[in-house]
């Protein structure tokens, strides 16, 4: 949960396909534009869970059931629409599902995107201790008093173990809101966005004169933002939500020359 911090979560379903270039632990899967297939296999002993996930259009009732312990399905679902997707466990409560780590992200490329020198999925989220399910935890959840908030589920670690590049780089981050309550403001300190995507379309291009501070995104959207990094040194990433961000939701990029 955080560096100093320990917490026994419900770990998140890990389905087959092919990593991307992400960090810090985040389950991040691309996907192609054709059919997927996705084994679900529940080996939690004491509870049901279900997997959902946005990227798909199909009926919920089979694919998205609750599957009990020792149980297995398959969900098929065909990637047709490019964008940064949230998938997460679909059993009830989900809030508590959601709070204890079961979510993640799948990204779909849009036709024709550029190569770029680096390529980062975050993941943002509050994290809440205690015992799984507990009536103190569920209150934490419920009243919106999250312990700490975090990029791909450890708050601070990306402030202890930086990103590194080089000075005129250029980098993209995906990013995906996965709450369960609250939304981010992505923000990097000392650069500028000249390129956003948000929920599968561009709001900026670097070919227009306008630049942007900061990519918004409120429970469960996503979008990426990409940037060059103008000199060596040390550029920290932000929710720009303040109490988020001093409680977990930022990192550090290194820049060297």
């Amino acid at each position: 949960m955080a560096p100093s911090t320990t917490q026994r979560c419900t770990p998140s379903p890990e389905p087959c396909s092919v990593p991307r270039r992400a960090m810090c632990g985040v389950i991040a899967l691309q996907v192609q534009t054709v059919g997927h297939r996705i084994i679900l296999v529940n080996d939690d002993e004491g509870m049901g869970h279900g997997i959902d996930f946005h990227a798909g259009s199909l009926a919920p009732d089979k694919p998205m059931r609750t599957i009990q312990p020792g149980e297995r399905l398959v969900y098929r679902f065909r990637a047709e629409k490019a964008g940064a997707w949230l998938y997460h466990c679909s059993t009830a409560p989900m809030l508590q599902h959601m709070g204890n780590g079961m979510y993640g992200a799948v990204v779909i490329d849009p036709p024709g995107l550029n190569e770029v020198d680096h390529e980062y999925v975050l993941v943002s989220s509050a994290l809440y201790l205690g015992t799984p399910g507990s009536a103190a935890q569920v209150a934490k959840m419920t009243n919106g008093t999250p312990d700490a908030w975090a990029f791909n589920g450890i708050a601070s670690q990306c402030a202890q173990r930086p990103l590194t590049m080089k000075a005129g780089e250029r980098a993209r981050f995906w990013v995906v809101a996965a709450g369960p309550s609250d939304g981010i403001a992505f923000h990097i300190v000392g650069t500028v966005f000249d390129t956003v995507y948000k929920e599968g379309a561009y709001l900026l291009k670097p070919d227009q004169t306008g630049g942007s501070q900061v990519l918004d995104l409120t429970t469960a959207q996503g979008g990426f933002i990409e940037t060059t990094f103008p000199e060596a040194g040390h550029y920290s990433f932000v929710d720009h939500d303040m109490r988020h961000a001093q409680a977990g939701a930022h990192g550090t990029v290194e820049v060297s020359d």
